[in-house]
């Protein structure tokens, strides 16, 4: 089978290099000379747990290859994924036009049957478009091609993504025909043999089901963060009601952790996007709405505790932040709360120096030198007046206290993730303070 996925983002080339393992012949079309010519290098443009591995084997065997062309790859394809970037527009809509870009130029050259698969997410109805715009194409052409058209949502964890893939809990299609489904069977066969379920469905259902998962994760965070404030005022430990309601069956232990708001390239963009959508057929998203609403102030929740203990005067003070990414595995630092905090300290006056195992070069390309950058966590906290934790990385998790002691001018943290035990870190010498906790 041939496949080629346009686009080498996150979520294309995670796509394509796992499809390329399990034998399949995968070509990752970009219009990124520059990212193209890296990924032929084996540079890849995203940081991902053993990604790159996976990538240099896939070439070297000849399963994988990237090119900048679809034109002349399209008729050697069976399947067509678009994973094109789906950015939000200023209303918070998704942004279409690179989707219906490629599935333009299919039109204009196709010359047999295509399985044309969205795999960006994408708002309800975006399939219909898709084959609107082949369809218009074909008829400027005067040809009655067959082709059909897909969803197939993606459902992965940023420093999980191949293993999410490999061995996913479910695969979800829609389809509109018989030849599609069996088309989509053949293709995921690899990844089902060990019983994980291929759903298939109606497309509009498909493209719903993608908000509808991104936005449930999103409202456990923004609930939990709540119910840490709420704790916080009432005097209860939010860690032990974690522990109290993740016994639930019903509820569950995975996504009730308190922090400092969600980030990424996808809760905020699909929350927004599931709003607008719902805003334009009429309908107000009252919880979603709210779930945003708690997640723009959770992000301002550690630099308030922080301004409230220097009792608003922060000029000249070394903050040190152990994290930057919004989440550990990963460089990823779209909508990462760190950018909210560390704009917020410096408008105060503070100097911030940072480490993160990955993304610091992530942050010169977002933010420059305005914050100093550290070779290892404790090089941050030289001299540092207080620590906040940003990213729960494994590195941070056992820290050497005694070295922390010795480094800082005063030793104070605010854990922005509950990584710590309260009772010992006071016993080592240290004020503590985290989420979901009376001070």
């Amino acid at each position: 089978m041939q496949v080629i996925i346009v686009g080498t983002g996150y979520v294309g080339l995670v796509t394509g290099t796992c499809f390329a393992d399990v034998g399949i012949n995968v070509t990752c079309v970009d219009i990124d000379e520059k990212k193209i010519e890296n990924l032929k290098k084996g540079i890849s443009p995203i940081y991902e747990p053993g990604l790159d591995e996976m990538i240099e084997r896939n070439v070297t065997k000849e399963r994988l290859s990237f090119s900048t062309e679809l034109k002349s790859k399209l008729n050697s394809a069976d399947v067509i994924f678009i994973a094109v970037g789906t950015p939000p527009d200023e209303d918070g809509s998704a942004d279409l036009q690179y989707v219906l870009a490629v599935a333009s130029e299919v039109g204009r050259n196709m010359n047999k049957y295509m399985l044309l698969v969205t795999k960006s997410t994408v708002p309800v109805g975006t399939a219909k478009k898709v084959r609107d715009a082949v369809q218009e194409e074909l008829n400027k052409r005067g040809l009655d091609i067959e082709f059909d058209v897909a969803s197939n949502p993606e459902f992965l964890k940023e420093g999980d993504a191949i293993d999410d893939f490999m061995k996913p809990d479910r695969i979800v299609v829609g389809v509109e025909s018989t030849k599609a489904e069996d088309i989509m069977n053949h293709l995921y066969k690899p990844f089902v043999l060990n019983g994980h379920p291929i759903i298939f469905m109606d497309i509009p259902s498909a493209e719903m089901t993608k908000y509808a998962a991104n936005s449930m994760l999103a409202t456990k965070i923004s609930f939990m963060n709540d119910m840490a404030n709420l704790c916080e005022i009432m005097g209860a430990d939010i860690n032990m009601v974690r522990k109290g309601i993740g016994s639930d069956s019903r509820i569950g232990t995975k996504f009730i952790y308190p922090g400092i708001g969600y980030g990424g390239s996808c809760f905020p963009k699909d929350v927004k996007a599931l709003i607008k959508t719902a805003s334009e057929n009429g309908y107000n998203m009252r919880v979603l709405r709210a779930v945003e609403d708690v997640n723009d102030d959770q992000k301002s929740v550690l630099f308030n505790k922080v301004n409230k203990y220097f009792s608003g005067d922060l000029k000249g003070k070394t903050i040190a932040l152990w994290g930057l990414s919004f989440k550990p595995q990963t460089d990823d630092m779209r909508e990462a709360p760190s950018l909210v905090i560390i704009k917020k300290l410096l408008d105060a006056g503070c100097i911030v120096k940072a480490y993160d195992p990955i993304a610091m070069h992530e942050s010169i390309r977002k933010i420059g030198n305005v914050i100093e950058y550290s070779k290892d966590q404790y090089e941050a906290i030289k001299d540092a007046d207080c620590l906040l934790i940003i990213t729960e990385w494994p590195d941070f998790r056992v820290p050497d206290l005694l070295l922390m002691k010795k480094f800082m001018k005063t030793p104070i943290i605010f854990d922005g993730r509950n990584i710590y035990n309260k009772k010992e870190m006071n016993e080592g010498g240290f004020e503590y303070f985290c989420l979901g906790v009376r001070s």
